[in-house]
């Protein structure tokens, strides 16, 4: 029986792990929650799992030590959205604890410093992100010295077939129009911009110890084929299942094994026509220029990662509160990049969270 802490309960990766634990009751046990505001949510979720919680608008990281101390979990699964997950990855680490990462911005901003926490603590890291915990399987599979490339798959979001001129006038309410998959609003509309992607192609590059000319991207809507990988062979190997988040978090849980779960086995020909099509495309980075910047991020490493994060960050926000327009989160973006030299290599915490802050800044006067 695993004993499982959830950060970030409320949210859809924490729903989705939740929806796991009541499934799997033999095999898994809540042991902990948190969550950041919703406070009467919160308290019915510990009530219904029968574990302790903390608040961490009010409790902060010391309320993620506590519960650390007091449930003492056999795997940490976080589910926090943004950059506000960092600290707590790395909390998680520094308590020998294995995490199931679903908070990619953690890897961006501060990968190496991630790596090492984990090194020396004993801590696994096992993505929970669907395209890395593809990516993650094909790896061990396959055998990283036979890779050639890593492809990430990207639906392309709600704007894929939009002309660049219809873009302009695009809403809040329509970038949240995701058609495959249910997530958070930052995350739907980074998907909008392909920034969702672009940070991933960094996560790729620092979790699998790869160049950035190493990974691609590809368009793939039906979301059915999560990524893949190239050996050097030039032969291609991807992972197929439906777009169901159940599926990468019960990979990290059940990590090294492959158990029987209660999710539906994949087929190709199960749907109402008896018939399954899957198509690919190149991504429009002129038209969706938050992919290049994040290509360009990964290739000149230093800070570029973490101002990249923090500069979507607030220009996401100013799109949700209506201060700017869609096209202009990648000018946003562009103008905090290209706007001073970013090229220090982070030490320590306190450099990450200041290359953040100084970004931001840029970003807000933008």
């Amino acid at each position: 029986m695993k004993k499982i802490l959830v950060l970030g309960a409320t949210g859809s990766i924490g729903s989705s792990t939740l929806g796991i634990l009541r499934n799997q009751r033999d095999r898994f046990v809540c042991c902990g929650l948190t969550a950041n505001s919703k406070k009467a949510e919160l308290e019915a979720l510990s009530k219904e799992f029968s574990c302790p919680s903390s608040l961490t608008k009010t409790d902060g990281i010391d309320g993620i030590k506590r519960l650390l101390d007091e449930t003492k979990p056999d795997i940490v699964v976080n589910g926090i959205a943004g950059s506000a997950g960092l600290l707590p990855s790395m909390t998680v680490l520094e308590a020998g604890l294995d995490l199931a990462l679903a908070n990619k911005e953690t890897v961006v901003m501060a990968g190496p410093l991630m790596f090492e926490a984990a090194k020396k603590s004993g801590s696994r890291i096992l993505p929970v992100d669907s395209e890395h915990s593809a990516i993650f399987t094909l790896t061990h599979q396959c055998k990283k010295e036979n890779i050639d490339k890593i492809i990430i798959t990207a639906s392309g979001g709600p704007f894929r077939t939009f002309p660049r001129e219809k873009l302009a006038s695009v809403t809040v309410a329509d970038a949240l129009k995701h058609p495959t998959w249910d997530m958070g609003v930052k995350i739907t509309i980074d998907s909008a911009t392909l920034g969702n992607k672009g940070l991933e192609v960094i996560e790729a590059v620092r979790l699998f110890d790869v160049k950035a000319s190493q990974v691609q991207v590809v368009v793939h809507p039906q979301s059915v084929i999560h990524s893949l990988v190239r050996t050097k062979d030039g032969i291609v190997y991807g992972q197929f299942s439906e777009p169901d988040m159940k599926h990468p978090i019960l990979q990290a849980l059940d990590w090294p094994e492959v158990k029987s779960d209660f999710m539906k086995p994949f087929d190709l020909t199960d749907t109402a026509d008896g018939k399954r099509t899957l198509t690919f495309e190149k991504p429009r980075m002129d038209d969706f220029p938050m992919l290049a910047l994040a290509f360009e991020s990964a290739e000149k490493g230093g800070s570029y990662p973490i101002v990249f994060n923090a500069a979507n960050e607030i220009a996401v926000q100013a799109f949700i509160d209506g201060k700017i327009g869609f096209l202009q989160i990648g000018e946003m973006v562009a103008n905090v990049l290209h706007g001073s030299d970013w090229s220090k290599i982070p030490r320590d915490l306190s450099d990450v969270f200041e290359a953040d802050r100084l970004a931001r800044e840029m970003a807000k006067k933008f």
